[in-house]
């Protein structure tokens, strides 16, 4: 075989067995305020409030860290990266969500009304405060 002809080869396989990359989920109608941030042993400590307008979503994503949430506002809804678990967070809601990619999720505002979030972050620090992460295949989403 010719130089040229192997190169192509090479090339033409490695492209067939390059991993394919889907693209994130982003978020759409969600906007979010920093309260307080300390940072101490190597963590993150973050107070941050989220606003999901009405047919919003954050998009899929998962954490560096851990997240413990309060629902102020509205009706989330919650779907795990199994496509399966949903569950339904009113006013006075509580949830933490895990840190991990093994935890991907999203979180959607079926409602009328704005969902607000006071959330705090604990991750180590540094990370950012979300990871984007592509649709695991659920319909909805």
């Amino acid at each position: 075989m010719n130089k040229a002809f192997r190169v192509a080869v090479v090339a033409a396989a490695a492209f067939a067995f390059a991993p394919v990359v889907a693209s994130a989920t982003p978020p759409s109608g969600v906007t979010g305020t920093i309260i307080a941030q300390y940072t101490a042993g190597g963590k993150d400590y973050i107070v941050r409030q989220i606003t999901i307008a009405p047919g919003g979503s954050t998009g899929w994503h998962y954490h560096d860290g851990t997240l413990y949430a309060l629902v102020a506002k509205g009706t989330l809804t919650h779907t795990d990266f199994d496509c399966t678990t949903t569950d339904v967070y009113p006013t006075g809601s509580r949830f933490i969500e895990p840190s991990g990619a093994e935890h991907v999720h999203i979180g959607r505002n079926l409602g009328s009304k704005p969902v607000v979030l006071d959330v705090l972050y604990v991750d180590p620090a540094g990370s950012p405060l979300s990871e984007d992460a592509p649709n695991r295949g659920c319909s909805s989403q």
